[in-house]
């Protein structure tokens, strides 16, 4: 039986009462119904029961069940995204944007994120409610498994917290060695990510020392640098046709 700590894996499609599918972690799901996000990460998800990683209304109905069930639940508004609050618009000058916005457009202004709901000469209204505020969520979900292992448990955080698959995790007397593949320093959602995903380890295992360790493998590095030595040629050549054709203009000048 699911209850709070508990790490599961689980999948779910959510949508509108009238049938408009909003979220899912289906690939196939979200292309079909146009919602597809090039740069999100599909495929069953992880959270750690009562630690607020998806919606309160679903965490509360995973609760008491177990590993298998699928099933649907209607979640009201206050467990959802909150109520509609009117209040929760400003008007603000279309100077106030470096490109004319359009209707429609989700604009961030200061540390908030809102809609564009009018444009009323040159004054901007911006709605700051949460799109789906004010409407319920249907999901129909399946929970997939209940991890015991440790490793585990630290692979799926650092899903939950930088959408990163690690290579492997080894504990060795009270010590995490952690393996991420070389290119993943260059990911910003990485190296904020990590040290949230460092904290929930300490918090969640036994562990008394984390290491994160790069893994370089021989064919990938080899490739990246035939790649990279590749632009660097092209690179060069295009820059000596631009001054061919500079000095064949000064001939015919």
């Amino acid at each position: 039986m699911i209850s709070d700590g508990d790490f599961i894996r689980l999948s779910y499609t959510a949508k509108l009462e009238d049938g408009t599918i909003v979220d899912t972690t289906d690939e196939e799901v979200a292309k079909e119904h146009g919602i597809y996000n090039e740069n999100a990460r599909y495929g069953d998800i992880y959270i750690v029961v009562g630690k607020g990683h998806v919606l309160p209304g679903l965490e509360e109905d995973i609760k008491g069940k177990d590993v298998g069930y699928k099933g649907t639940v209607e979640i009201p508004p206050e467990k959802a995204f909150g109520e509609y609050n009117p209040d929760l618009k400003d008007t603000f000058s279309v100077n106030r944007f470096k490109e004319r916005p359009e209707i429609g457009q989700r604009v961030r202004i200061g540390d908030r994120i809102g809609t564009v709901e009018r444009i009323v000469g040159r004054r901007v209204i911006v709605d700051f409610n949460h799109p789906l505020a004010g409407k319920k969520i249907i999901f129909d979900y399946e929970i997939k498994e209940k991890l015991e292992k440790p490793e585990d448990k630290i692979k799926a955080l650092f899903v939950i917290h930088t959408g990163i698959d690690v290579k492997d995790v080894k504990i060795e007397d009270g010590k995490a060695i952690v393996e991420v593949s070389s290119d993943v320093y260059l990911n910003q959602v990485f190296l904020i990510g990590r040290y949230r995903a460092v904290k929930d380890i300490f918090e969640n295992t036994e562990v008394k020392e984390i290491e994160i360790v790069e893994r370089f493998e021989r064919e990938q590095e080899l490739l990246k640098l035939g790649e990279e030595i590749k632009a660097e040629e092209e690179a060069e050549k295009e820059g000596e046709s631009g001054e061919e054709e500079e000095q064949t203009e000064e001939k015919e000048e």
